[in-house]
């Protein structure tokens, strides 16, 4: 469903924008992205709503045939991209799962400050975007992902949650669309 409205009380949630994921090759140029995230970050600042900055810094440890990087990351694998101009008032959730709600305050944070709507943003699509947005259905959020402020490692998997999972969780939009909404 296209994007028809957003809620006074909306907060916009940026997932794994960080160096060490930007860094990877996508289907859609890093860049990109980071750019949108951040035009919609300051277009949420400005309007005095939540703005939530989500990074990776570490791994569930339950077993997978997926391999996992080995070796230790760089130092600045978890800092956020620059680009997003972190600011004071943003809230930061670091997590160890693909979603930013399981095992991090993010809900309390979020119902703190009466949020009912959630904007995402982010790479991967297919993991972290689609995981928090899955979780934000589940705990009764209004969910609308911003299909031109994410991107993924593989094009199908991309495609699949933009046009099969995200239609089903909520609403989808053009970083336009949404700042539009804003008013």
């Amino acid at each position: 469903m296209s994007v028809t409205t957003l809620d006074p009380t909306s907060a916009l949630v940026v997932i794994d924008l960080q160096k060490g994921i930007a860094g990877l090759p996508s289907v859609h140029p890093s860049d990109e992205i980071i750019a949108r995230s951040a035009r919609l970050a300051a277009a949420f600042r400005a309007r005095e709503l939540p703005v939530v900055l989500v990074n990776v810094t570490g791994g569930a440890p339950g077993r997978t045939s997926a391999s996992r990087p080995g070796g230790t990351p760089p130092a600045d694998w978890a800092e956020l991209v620059p680009e997003l101009d972190r600011q004071p008032g943003d809230i930061l959730v670091s997590k160890q799962q693909w979603g930013a709600f399981h095992g991090t305050p993010l809900d309390l944070e979020l119902r703190r400050r009466g949020v009912t709507q959630v904007v995402l943003t982010g790479i991967a699509t297919s993991i972290g975007v689609e995981s928090t947005a899955r979780a934000a259905h589940e705990h009764g959020y209004h969910v609308t992902v911003a299909t031109d402020a994410v991107t993924d490692l593989d094009e199908a998997a991309h495609r699949n949650s933009v046009e099969k999972i995200f239609p089903r969780l909520g609403e989808t939009g053009t970083t336009d669309e949404i700042i539009a909404l804003l008013g």
